[in-house]
């Protein structure tokens, strides 16, 4: 089990009552509710091995070369990610306790959890279920490899459980396909403008047709290859584009995660002093109880 920690602790942040506070009066709202959707998952699905990843580099240099605009309606007037102040003070915090657990958690510098994600999927020689509300991961499920996504949009206990089927069923592609299906119709959320005049259907069938966006553009290139002159007008104005966005979308496969990370599932706290300090000190008792039941039975 691979868990989109910043998608996590940013739902629980909005999720749960920020009048959650630690003694001294810090939130610890992302906290308890970051830990008790891990409870959830690991009693739920009873992973063997779970890693918790994170944004060592939330808008990495090799994406914004690639397309200057990527996230940047996020950045704040520091050049930083927009973080709301009682979030970004919880965070270390929830690596300490995660740490002390002795729960994997991995951030590589210059890559996205995504990117770690990504990474861990394409090295994995077991099933594996990447938690997440990030639509971006999508590109990750593949049955063959069984990978697939426990979708946490509508909530983690409403979680949706997406392979290529389910994912067939919605857009029209399957994982494979969906980095190239992000790329035409565009996502909002990354700054990503998409091809104008081409929404889901539209990119769906020309991925139907063509295999990939490499195939796409090789029709692109073809004046007998079938496409409509509207359509073909559409594609050649967002050439560039295409050609240059890509790397943007993928989701990196080749980051330099450590290769002997330990992602065994931890019966028992591994500092289990230090966990209990973390738990009186942050008021984080019950939550902490409730993971540590959940990883023994696990």
């Amino acid at each position: 089990m691979l868990l989109d920690t910043p998608s996590l602790y940013f739902r629980a942040f909005y999720g749960v009552p920020e009048s959650l506070t630690a003694p001294d009066g810090t939130p610890v709202n992302a906290v308890r509710g970051l830990l008790d959707f891990t409870a959830r998952l690991v009693t739920d699905h009873r992973p063997t091995h779970l890693v918790a990843c994170l944004d060592a580099d939330w808008r990495p240099a090799f994406r914004v070369a690639a397309f200057p605009q990527y996230k940047a309606h996020r950045v704040a007037e520091d050049g930083r990610e927009q973080v709301p102040a009682g979030l970004l003070a919880q965070i270390p915090v929830i690596e300490q306790v995660l740490d002390a657990f002795g729960i994997a958690c991995c951030g590589v510098p210059g890559y996205e959890a995504d990117d770690v994600i990504g990474t861990l999927c394409a090295r994995a020689r077991m099933p594996v279920d990447v938690v997440t509300g990030d639509r971006d991961l999508l590109q990750l499920v593949d049955d063959t490899r069984g990978v697939r996504l426990l979708y946490t949009a509508r909530g983690v206990g409403r979680h949706e459980v997406i392979d290529d089927a389910e994912l067939i069923r919605r857009y029209g592609v399957p994982g494979r396909a969906y980095a190239d299906f992000a790329l035409l119709r565009g996502d909002p959320s990354d700054g990503l403008p998409g091809v104008p005049g081409v929404g889901e259907k539209t990119a769906a069938s020309l991925l139907s047709r063509y295999g990939s966006l490499e195939g796409l553009l090789a029709a692109l290139d073809d004046p007998a290859s079938g496409l409509g002159p509207n359509l073909r007008r559409k594609l050649e104005a967002a050439r560039p584009y295409l050609d240059t966005v890509s790397p943007v979308v993928r989701v990196a496969r080749d980051a330099p995660v450590p290769a002997d990370l330990d992602a065994r599932l931890p019966r028992e706290p591994r500092h289990p002093e230090r966990l209990a300090e973390l738990a009186e000190r942050w008021a984080l008792s019950g939550p902490v109880n409730r993971l540590a039941k959940a990883l023994a039975a696990g």
